[in-house]
């Protein structure tokens, strides 16, 4: 058996994990060819047979998932700059107001590129919740992320639907605005790309977070990546990593019957799909997401494993960076105002596409790291975070 790390692998394990989703979230846009559903019509079956496996295998694995756990690091990340504020006797929380302003501009850019898929703008809305509970007990704190993540409102209108027949989900038109963003999509002008993007696109994003319960979600995981920051869950005790076992455990067992649960009410009427369905597909997905997280933790405590995954380290210190820049890459590469390559990549070439895009931004990393303590996007958020002070 291999020995396991004598040291606080705290930092990098949060880095290599948020290495890890960033990834993650990268294979699985380029497979969506970054919300621009336009693939080739032509290709042999043998290929057809290998995409549709590439396609499901990525979305079993990731979809859902590694937004999931960029989100509960975001809550976590809150807790480390809130913390060390508070060993200094001050508060955190209008500083954090701001930075989330200014997560409104980075959000505006990777918009820009990246038509009606931007996930930034919901983490600027949603972070309110942490300024609002940051003084809030551990127990408050994680009764509040549980109440989120059980999905109240779906349950709302589930409940109103049997008491009313009648009840209907409010149409939030997320479906017509889709269809608009893919009309100038198509028509490949770069300005009117770039306007409707950073309008329509975000205010289509925005509204289908709404019904998917994302608002929700990300609310629960910010809260539940606070609290396991204010726990100290990261760190490699033995305490702690008997509890990542028994969390792997607990979602290993339980993703099975939600996954099943979820497909069964899928084939029930609409008003179940779109409100218990939600509930079930968004449980199915959590347990998942903590099976990756633990294991994850897990085996970062094995050296030869640790070592593997350096590379995710490095992109996870520069996640913002990443995370933009492939926005802006998958758009010269798939779409018309730029190579268009969208109609000749399948499920298979556009994963390869995904993977050498995420091996370039590695090299980069290291590179950049070598010479500086931050990402160039993390450096000015910083910057201005603390702006008015000698940070």
């Amino acid at each position: 058996m291999e020995q396991l790390l004598n040291k606080n692998p705290r930092i990098e394990v949060v880095d290599a994990l948020r290495g890890f989703a960033v990834m993650a979230i990268i294979l699985v846009h380029n497979l969506e060819h970054f919300i621009f559903p336009v693939y080739p019509t032509d290709s042999p079956t043998w290929l057809n047979i290998l995409d549709q496996g590439v396609f499901t295998a990525i979305f079993a694995l990731f979809a859902g998932k590694a937004y999931a756990i960029f989100a509960l690091l975001f809550g976590f990340t809150f807790h480390i700059q809130s913390n060390n504020q508070k060993k200094q006797g001050k508060d955190f929380g209008y500083r954090f107001l701001w930075r989330l302003v200014l997560l409104l501009g980075f959000a505006t850019l990777n918009a820009a590129f990246f038509p009606a898929g931007d996930v930034l703008l919901l983490f600027a809305v949603v972070g309110i919740v942490l300024f609002l509970t940051r003084n809030w007990s551990d127990k408050a704190i994680l009764i509040t992320a549980v109440i989120f993540l059980l999905q109240p409102v779906e349950w709302y209108h589930y409940i109103a639907s049997l008491i009313n027949p009648g009840h209907q989900l409010p149409d939030l038109k997320v479906g017509e605005m889709y269809t608009e963003v893919a009309e100038y999509t198509k028509a490949g002008n770069f300005w009117d790309f770039i306007l409707g993007n950073i309008t329509l696109g975000q205010k289509a994003s925005l509204l289908w977070a709404v019904g998917a319960g994302r608002f929700l979600q990300t609310a629960g995981l910010f809260l539940l990546g606070f609290y396991i920051g204010r726990r100290q869950l990261f760190i490699g005790t033995e305490k702690n990593l008997r509890l990542w076992i028994k969390i792997l455990i607990i979602s290993a067992i339980s993703f099975a019957p939600l996954y099943a649960l979820q497909n069964v009410i899928m084939k029930n009427d609409p008003i179940i799909q779109q409100t218990v369905s939600t509930a079930f597909d968004m449980w199915q997905k959590l347990a998942f997401t903590f099976v990756l997280i633990a294991s994850f933790i897990l085996l970062y405590q094995r050296e030869k494993f640790s070592t593997a995954v350096t590379a995710l380290r490095f992109y996870g210190k520069m996640s913002l960076t990443n995370y933009i820049t492939q926005s802006i890459i998958g758009a010269i590469i798939y779409f018309p105002f730029g190579l268009y390559l969208a109609p000749y990549c399948g499920y298979t070439l556009s994963l390869i596409i995904g993977f050498f895009t995420f091996m370039l931004q590695v090299k980069f990393c290291k590179w950049w790291l070598a010479g500086h303590k931050q990402g160039p996007l993390e450096h000015i958020w910083h910057k201005w975070t603390w702006i008015g002070t000698n940070k």
